[in-house]
């Protein structure tokens, strides 16, 4: 196995698991996009072993202090650690987040299991290389009657790999359906957005519903509506808008599952020109949910991605009832809890209101943090109150 010196491992000895381009003590030539490789110091002191690649920022990500060759033996260890872990968490349910990458010391992967479907995203050359290896723990360890491979993600472009959706193993004969409190929702592995669901704000749902008494509502980049429906449930009137045709006849199909389709009405438009149009009418809202997409893809957007989320929570919060309650999210890691509050801050102002912060949240416990890695903790969750 080939060695790579770092030329200051302090931040590898205190817990972080990438090592950048610019760390690296000499060339880069001559190693393979993906293979495996022995970290060491200066002084020749063994760190670690990783796996490597040439064309990406993040040069070598950290699989163990240890000498290993990453077989089936160390996969093994490694997911049945993390879903034991899961296990406990959500005891008799067979849906959660299985492997949360660097959070469950598996840099570059991802696998979800949506009752008897487990879909799983390789997004590194490191991951590629040794997907063999996890496809066949994953069979070994759970049986599951159905694999998706969902490796469709832009970050694999970063590594110089190419984009692919499949299902590897078993058959997708009908849609996974699953429970999230006293709801159940159609799962779209193959082709819905991410993995199929946003597990990662599960508890967020289910805190904010809690919270609910009558009136109406919206659902504000609503996907396949679990938070409106969620809302539904507790008897608000919810309207929830998406630009998704898809996604939106997804909910309409999760709205008839629950029998709340008398409850909620669905809205094919773009949330900035429907809220700017919204504002104009003097309608207002008890309840409001704002979902957006991570508008910051990188550190270079932050700026502008910070305008996004400003305008769209000062839009949101236009239309808020004094008095009532909101539930607003930032799921990218590059937008800080701290600038996040600052955003809404600034939305509040905007629309001269005092903001009751009722609960401030991350995402759920099935995507952990690593503490020594703050990349990690991406998803901010503010559930809040106009006053």
């Amino acid at each position: 196995m080939k060695r790579v010196i770092v030329k200051n491992p302090k931040r590898l000895l205190e817990g972080h698991l990438w090592v950048f381009s610019k760390e690296i003590y000499g060339s880069l030539k001559g190693f393979e996009p993906g293979e495996l490789v022995e970290l060491v110091d200066r002084s020749g002191n063994f760190l670690g072993t990783g796996y490597i690649n040439p064309q990406s920022y993040i040069t070598v990500r950290l699989l163990s202090r240890r000498k290993t060759d990453a077989g089936e033996a160390f996969f093994r260890q490694r997911l049945t650690e993390a879903l034991l872990y899961r296990q406990g968490l959500y005891q008799g349910s067979d849906t959660y987040r299985w492997v949360f990458s660097e959070s469950d010391l598996l840099p570059g992967l991802v696998v979800d299991r949506y009752s008897d479907v487990v879909v799983v995203q390789i997004l590194t050359a490191g991951m590629e290389r040794l997907k063999e290896r996890i496809l066949k723990v994953i069979r070994d360890t759970i049986s599951p009657g159905c694999i998706v491979l969902r490796n469709d993600s832009p970050y694999r472009e970063l590594e110089g790999l190419s984009l692919q959706k499949a299902i590897v193993h078993g058959e997708l004969r009908s849609l996974p359906v699953i429970t999230e409190g006293e709801l159940r929702f159609y799962v779209d592995p193959l082709e819905g957005q991410k993995t199929g669901f946003f597990l990662d704000q599960r508890e967020n749902r289910l805190a904010f519903s809690t919270m609910l008494q009558e009136g109406e509502g919206l659902d504000l980049f609503c996907y396949t509506a679990p938070w409106g429906l969620h809302m539904a449930q507790r008897g608000i009137r919810v309207t929830a808008v998406d630009s998704s045709d898809v996604a939106l006849q997804m909910a309409r199909q999760n709205a008839e599952l629950n029998g709340l389709q008398d409850r909620i009405t669905f809205l094919s438009a773009d949330v900035f020109e429907f809220l700017t149009e919204l504002r104009s009418t003097g309608k207002r809202y008890d309840y409001i949910v704002l979902d957006p997409p991570a508008f910051v893809k990188s550190r270079s957007t932050l700026r502008n991605a910070i305008k996004g989320y400003r305008s769209i929570n000062a839009n949101a919060m236009a239309v808020l009832k004094r008095g009532g309650m909101m539930a607003t999210s930032s799921c990218s890691h590059h937008l800080t809890e701290e600038a996040f509050l600052d955003v809404l801050h600034y939305a509040a102002r905007a629309n001269n209101r005092y903001l009751r912060i009722v609960e401030l949240r991350g995402q759920a416990r099935d995507h952990p943090v690593l503490l020594s890695m703050p990349e990690t903790r991406y998803l901010k969750c503010a559930i809040l109150q106009i006053l």
